[in-house]
């Protein structure tokens, strides 16, 4: 995506012309990377969190609570999914201005995302923080 940028910035001030898609590709590059990195996130426990009440409980209820806040995640998860499945598939006849492609490659990412976080969901919520074997979620709990 830094390259094609790039590319655009020399073509258009250096060559006067245009990479037609370079905005498009870009913007696409840079909706797959952010949906593709996310469920990582989440796995890891380094996503955005409030956790000040959480703290103050004593490390069973911290348990618990994590495990229905992940649940809770979860079913997020699912809305997620089949709202962003629809969108791409009311998309999917539709072609992006600038290339001959469709335009559900911005939904497909989201569908993808939605399923990775909900299984690694799903594992936290049964396994609770030790599930992965390293102290990721501890540290945000402690």
């Amino acid at each position: 995506s830094t390259l094609l940028i790039s590319a655009q910035v020399f073509h258009r001030y250096v060559l006067s012309s245009s990479i037609d898609a370079a905005d498009e590709l870009s913007r696409l590059f840079f909706v797959w990377s952010i949906f593709l990195a996310t469920p990582h996130g989440i796995r890891r426990g380094v996503h955005v969190g409030i956790d000040i009440v959480l703290r103050l409980m004593p490390g069973q209820a911290q348990d618990l609570l994590q495990r229905a806040s992940a649940l809770a995640g979860l079913l997020l998860m699912a809305v997620v999914f089949v709202t962003a499945l629809g969108a791409a598939a009311d998309k999917w006849g539709e072609l992006m201005p600038t290339l001959p492609v469709t335009a559900a490659l911005y939904y497909i990412p989201v569908c993808i995302c939605a399923l990775h976080s909900a299984l690694h969901l799903l594992l936290f919520a049964l396994g609770g923080p030790e599930i992965w074997g390293d102290d990721a979620w501890k540290e945000t709990a402690s």
